[in-house]
């Protein structure tokens, strides 16, 4: 037996009350004697013993009474088999916590969990009475507020209703979410149920939960037994430098969730509806690794792929998908500065050049212009010999890059180095502290170079397939330009690197990594005037390719996000009053929230929309962004809690003492019998009041009718 309120057990101490009292009443009288009344003292020391008896059984009357009414209040609860037996114990609310994740889709002895799950939840609505409600909690949950069935028939039915959720939630979540529609429940008894197998990965949060007071919280795990399951974890496209048929890496990641070794497990890429490679790997137990496939897109745009792994009992981690972007056409804004020699860029992003390993479509205005373009709608920025910089054309030009932009700065006459100073330290970047210029003889009146090309960053994705081996392990060369007059750069603390540094430790080409954007500075102008350079056959490849990397956006692939989670978007380049829609792959058209910012428009996306598949965010007509749902990591981790270990962390949780039912394969009438013996309980408060008066009216009598002093 257990007290709903225990605390007011103390009052039982108010039970010593009636006692106190009697014993305050033995008052010992003064003896006299008196010979004429000798022969009474016989009859004086029955009758005595009969008022001792009286007192006594007021006492046990009186102290009873008290005793029974602080039971009362304390409200005493039975539960078991023998509370079945003693009749009905008031209104009941069942919280029932329904686990409806992908795990529950697999099976063991007893068939599937969900099946199994339907059938306990069945034999706990037969014995709902009238006046019960039962309140269905899915999880994880569907954003919809869980209704209250009076009618075991209508709970059922919405219980069958219930679809398999993508979502990742933690059981505790999904508890806290019942206790907080039980609270305000008038029911005498609140119980939560929670029916699930009980992942290792369900359960292992710390996050505490409050029950309401008295309620009481039974668990049910299904499975006989954890299994391993092999899992396509990740995806990675590793090329920066992406375009139509042209080679791309992509690498795998495999996961292991069991202890045996898995050995020539194949993998399989599909691009666009084709497969075209596969690679075989090697898994130990409790391990990951990767692989690396090589595929070349056939055609532009966004591109849905996917790596798959061979049939495994879970079916929901045996591949995973990946979007790739192969830009059709790179969109460049190319501004202007005063006086600067523009003849090389022009001619190098002409559509006569650039048509075929990639077509530049770029738009050329005058530096005076930059503070009003519209930086969000190009791919990447060509600052070509800009001279000043405004704190304002800072913050546009800032805001860019760290919305995913890419810009490209070429030195020039009479730049004012001060502006271009404070961006570099907004963007985490170093200094330019000068113009270095060669040494000129006066009898050959010939310009001696600055430096020479002293080391380049072969690894750096912009020299990507550029390279063939050499011979003997040799790094590869560079064709050597003539540079008279360079910018002196000195790299700062941030996320920057030399892609091509001159002798003299000087930077040729540096990027600086600012959020998902970047800036490459070149040394030289982009006339003939500082260098060679432009001349020479190593101009057009490095520009074509710096312009590619840098239109990537720090990635080629879509974003990713778990269902159930959510994520946002910073959307540049949306004309006024553009509304941003997201589009399925079954066309369903969602419109997710969004606010305008400084620099483009937020885009929130979260809800049940977002189940794992692919989602087009438009703006018109133009498709603006891919973005790929997976399905929970912590799905596939299929190993069980023990049940011991569930009750006592749910337990040290929620400050209340946990069941737990095996049900193991139990099936049947054994299944109602054994579920009764464990939600079963009797409020006896009723029954302690009632011995209260009792024992109230028998102490009455007692000492109006029982008069033991009046006796012959």
């Amino acid at each position: 037996m257990t007290f709903l309120n225990p605390l007011l057990l103390f009052a039982l101490a108010a039970a010593a009350i009636p006692l106190i009292i009697h014993l305050f009443n033995f008052r010992r009288p003064r003896r006299v004697d008196f010979s004429s009344l000798a022969f009474l003292n016989e009859l004086k020391k029955s009758t005595m013993q009969r008022v001792r008896v009286k007192q006594w059984l007021l006492l046990a009357l009186r102290t009873l009474a008290i005793a029974c009414l602080v039971l009362a209040f304390a409200r005493p609860t039975m539960t078991g088999p023998l509370a079945g037996t003693l009749g009905g114990g008031g209104r009941t609310t069942m919280a029932i916590v329904v686990d409806r994740s992908t795990s529950m889709t697999l099976r063991d002895g007893g068939g599937a969990y969900t099946d199994q799950s339907t059938a306990l939840i069945e034999a706990l609505l037969q014995d709902m009475e009238s006046g019960d409600e039962v309140l269905l909690v899915p999880t994880p949950a569907d954003g919809t507020l869980p209704a209250f069935y009076q009618n075991p028939a209508s709970a059922l039915a919405a219980l069958e209703e219930l679809p398999i959720g993508a979502g990742s939630e933690r059981l505790t979540e999904a508890i806290a979410r019942a206790s907080q529609r039980l609270n305000d429940r008038p029911t005498v008894n609140r119980d939560v149920f929670v029916v699930s197998d009980f992942q290792a990965s369900t359960v292992s949060d710390s996050s505490s939960f409050e029950l309401p007071d008295g309620a009481r919280m039974l668990l049910m795990p299904l499975g006989t037994d954890g299994r391993g399951n092999l899992a396509v974890s990740d995806v990675q496209v590793l090329s920066q430098i992406v375009s139509e048929g042209q080679p791309v890496r992509i690498e795998a990641t495999v996961t292991n969730h069991g202890q045996d070794d898995v050995r020539g497990l194949v993998l399989s890429l599909n691009l666009a509806g084709e497969r075209i490679a596969q690679a075989t790997v090697d898994v130990d137990g409790d391990s990951q690794t990767s692989a690396i496939l090589t595929a070349s897109p056939r055609a532009t745009g966004w591109l849905n792929g996917t790596i798959s792994i061979e049939d495994n009992a879970y079916l929901f981690d045996n591949s995973r998908q990946f979007a790739l972007h192969v830009p059709e056409e790179r969109s460049i804004l190319l501004v202007q500065g005063s006086g600067a020699e523009m003849r090389y860029l022009r001619l190098a992003l002409s559509s006569e050049l650039s048509e075929g390993a990639a077509r530049f479509v770029t738009n050329t205005i005058p530096e005076t212009a930059l503070s009003s373009a519209t930086l969000g709608s190009y791919d990447s920025v060509i600052l070509a010999g800009v001279q000043t910089l405004s704190s304002g054309e800072r913050a546009v030009l800032q805001q860019y890059v760290e919305g995913g932009g890419g810009v490209l700065i070429f030195a020039g006459d009479d730049m004012e180095l001060a502006d271009y100073n404070a961006w570099f330290a907004e963007a985490g970047g170093g200094r330019i502290s000068g113009v270095v210029e060669g040494a000129i003889d006066g009898a050959a009146d010939e310009a001696f170079a600055v430096g020479v090309f002293d080391q380049v960053d072969t690894d750096h994705p912009v020299f990507e397939g550029m390279f063939e081996a050499m011979p003997g392990g040799e790094a590869p060369t560079l064709e050597q330009p003539v540079i008279f007059r360079s910018l002196a750069y000195q790299a700062g603390s941030g996320n920057e690197q030399t892609i091509i540094g001159l002798s003299g430790g000087r930077p040729f080409l540096q990027e600086i990594r600012s959020g998902p954007g970047s800036l490459f500075l070149f040394a030289t102008e982009a006339g003939a005037s500082w260098s060679d350079f432009p001349v020479r056959g190593l101009f057009l490849p490095m520009l074509y390719r710096s312009l590619v990397y840098l239109s990537a956006g720090g990635s080629v692939m879509g974003d990713e996000m778990e269902a159930g989670s959510s994520m946002q978007l910073l959307i540049q380049g949306l004309e006024s009053g553009q509304e941003v829609r997201v589009v399925d792959a079954q066309g369903a058209t969602f419109i997710p929230e969004q606010r305008n910012v400084f620099g483009g428009t937020v885009v929130t996306l979260e809800g049940g929309f977002f189940l794992p598949g692919t989602y087009d965010l438009l703006a018109g007509d133009e498709d603006l962004q891919r973005v790929v749902v997976h399905p929970p990591a912590t799905e596939s981790d299929l190993a069980l809690a023990r049940p011991e270990e569930m009750r006592e962390h749910l337990s040290g949780l929620s400050g209340i003492d946990v069941g737990v039912m095996e049900v193991g394969l139990t099936s049947g009438e054994a299944l109602g019998e054994q579920l009764r013996a464990a939600r079963t309980g009797v409020e006896l408060w009723n029954v302690f009041l009632g011995l209260a008066l009792i024992f109230l009216l028998a102490e009455m009598w007692v000492a109006k009718q029982f008069r033991p002093e009046a006796a012959e």
